[in-house]
């Protein structure tokens, strides 16, 4: 569904892969006072959402060894793991990427720990950047 009035392309959330949540998430819980916001789980791993302002940080623990983020974590340790921006009409934003050659992973949005409509491009199009797509 998109708004009546645009609100442009804004960041929504930074995912971060972590091997453990007990031992990342009072970094940034209690030492940098983020506040903690429930989200669901999705893709193989636990999720924990923090409020920076607008935008939320995502720390990702590996549910299994097969899940997406357990590869990551395996291949290049952990940190940043994607960037997520906000689209006022998500559909439209897929057709554009496609247009200009964007290498979707994801063909068509499907629903993600916010349920919300998302989508991810990949990385070998975007300059080395996993990058996902959520609409408002």
């Amino acid at each position: 569904m998109t708004p009546s009035t645009p609100r442009g392309t804004r960041v929504s959330h930074v995912g971060i892969a972590v091997e453990a949540l007990s031992e990342t998430l009072p970094f940034f819980r209690d030492v940098l006072g983020l506040r903690e916001i429930p989200l669901d789980d999705a893709d193989g791993a636990s999720i924990v959402g923090l409020r920076a302002g607008e935008p939320l940080v995502e720390l990702l623990e590996a549910e299994n060894e097969e899940s997406p983020i357990a590869r990551f974590i395996a291949k290049r340790g952990p940190g940043i793991h994607h960037i997520c921006f906000s689209v006022d009409d998500i559909d439209g934003t897929l057709e554009r990427c496609r247009g200009a050659g964007i290498q979707l992973i994801d063909q068509k949005p499907r629903i993600g720990a916010e349920g919300k409509r998302i989508a991810f491009l990949h990385p070998k199009s975007t300059g080395g950047v996993l990058v996902e797509l959520t609409e408002y």
